[in-house]
């Protein structure tokens, strides 16, 4: 399948920020955007980059009404050269498809999909922050188009692929966040989607979200939806814990993404000769093992935010204090090893980065 390129008059440009180290998260977009349409029987078809704007759906379109929508998240970063590169690219679309599967939607092409999104980014490469610290932020997207009401799987895909340019996702950057434990809401149980990457999982998470903001806390710990007694993921990222000299994670057993940073951290982790157990682990373990100093470090993962030192959390009203509320070694020096191999600064011993240019 051939690539049609229509790129943006010179004289409808985006306005590039002209600060990159107030970039932001989800604020800019590049000029131009990928898409093409699936049909049963047709496959995909009607590859294109044009210049980046609004999406036309029908009212009806099934996605609006019943959820199919899948998506992904990945950065492209800027070499000391000047060149371009992506981190473990080809993981996230097969995640994709994953999480596709999942919500029976159309798998896309892994090879095609990687070269669509290079010519993408060659294309609007001054978009490609050069300050440290900042990425071009990668979103694709599938959505079910066919206009129709009645619970069912549609005929009919729109897969897209936007682009900008973003800085720190937490405003305190590299400094230790504040989590809420959540011990009401839930967000997905073991057999649901809570595997998958879709928009139906971070609907769930809003209204917890929005309630540990107003109490001064960055991000909400979910605990499983049976017992609520089982620590799973942080809002957007998956969490560790260092208990004593072994760095422990929840495994993944359906109700939690299988994070690309994650999976990261685990090899990197291993590759320092540090024990890593994918294990379960309760909040009142977590809690007991602050309470006798146990508990070295707290730290999520994502693609977003890379490495998110934990200061604080709150359950059930008693605040905890995680290793003075500072960032703690283990953190800084995977958060300094994974920047240094997506930037280009770092050896790539296991083969992650994929050049663009």
């Amino acid at each position: 399948m051939e690539i049609r390129v229509e790129r943006v008059d010179p004289s409808r440009r985006r306005k590039r920020p002209e600060d990159e180290g107030k970039l932001g998260f989800g604020i800019y977009f590049s000029d131009h955007v990928f898409l093409m349409d699936y049909k049963d029987g047709k496959g995909w078809h009607n590859a294109r980059i044009e210049p980046y704007g609004p999406i036309s759906l029908e009212p009806s379109a099934l996605v609006l009404h019943y959820g199919q929508q899948v998506f992904e998240g990945l950065k492209a970063y800027r070499r000391p050269d000047g060149g371009i590169q992506l981190f473990r690219p080809r993981d996230n679309l097969r995640r994709l498809n994953r999480s596709a599967r999942r919500l029976c939607m159309p798998e896309v092409d892994v090879e095609f999909t990687l070269k669509a999104l290079k010519e993408l980014i060659s294309l609007d490469q001054e978009w490609v922050p050069r300050t440290p610290g900042a990425s071009l932020y990668i979103r694709p997207t599938m959505i079910a188009t066919e206009p129709a009401l009645g619970v069912k799987v549609s005929p009919e895909y729109l897969f897209y692929i936007i682009t900008g340019p973003v800085g720190a996702y937490y405003p305190q950057g590299f400094n230790p966040t504040k989590i809420l434990v959540e011990d009401r809401y839930v967000r997905a149980v073991r057999g649901g989607i809570g595997e998958a990457k879709t928009c139906g999982n971070y609907a769930a998470s809003l209204l917890a979200m929005e309630e540990a903001h107003k109490k001064g806390y960055t991000q909400v710990l979910w605990l499983d939806a049976v017992y609520q007694k089982y620590v799973e993921e942080v809002g957007t990222s998956n969490i560790f814990f260092l208990l004593e000299d072994e760095l422990v994670t929840p495994p993944l057993g359906g109700s939690i993404l299988p994070g690309i940073t994650r999976d990261s951290v685990i090899q990197l982790a291993r590759d320092w000769w540090i024990p890593v157990r994918e294990r379960l682990i309760s909040i009142d373990e977590v809690v007991d093992a602050i309470k006798l100093g146990r508990m070295k470090e707290i730290f999520a993962t994502g693609t977003a935010a890379v490495i998110s030192p934990v200061g604080e959390i709150s359950y059930k009203g008693e605040v905890y204090t995680i290793n003075q509320g500072k960032v703690g070694e283990l953190s800084k020096k995977l958060y300094e090893e994974l920047q240094g191999i997506q930037y280009g600064l770092r050896p790539d011993p296991h083969g992650w980065i994929e050049k663009v240019t």
